[in-house]
């Protein structure tokens, strides 16, 4: 029984550094720097709404789902329509970047808050 929950803990120890170290490897000065270049705190906030969605929120509504990348990064490349408060729906500005990394940086920066 003590090494059932002595090896449950030290699972539970591991995903949580593996967790911490992944957030810690975003660069977030980048991430800032590629959101100011293409007016993405134009619709959104860190913290709080704008016209889209703060971050946070976005953040939020994705924890826990394992497709939350790829879901960020498609909706970040593909233009979709998205609606507004007002109920006007407009197509989503297409995140414009030499390096697929950047555009993942940006993304792993929007999960983390």
């Amino acid at each position: 029984m003590k090494k059932s929950i002595l090896t449950s803990l030290s699972i539970m120890t591991l995903t949580s550094l593996f967790s911490l170290s992944a957030h810690a490897e975003v660069n977030v000065d980048a991430a800032k720097a590629l959101a100011k270049e293409n007016g993405c705190f134009r619709c959104h906030g860190t913290d709080k709404d704008k016209d889209g969605p703060a971050w946070n929120k976005v953040s939020a509504k994705y924890k826990g789902d394992a497709k939350a990348i790829d879901k960020l990064l498609e909706h970040l490349s593909s233009g979709k329509n998205v609606k507004f408060a007002d109920g006007h729906e407009e197509a989503h500005k297409i995140l414009k970047t030499e390096d697929p990394k950047d555009a993942k940086n940006l993304v792993e920066f929007i999960l983390s808050l």
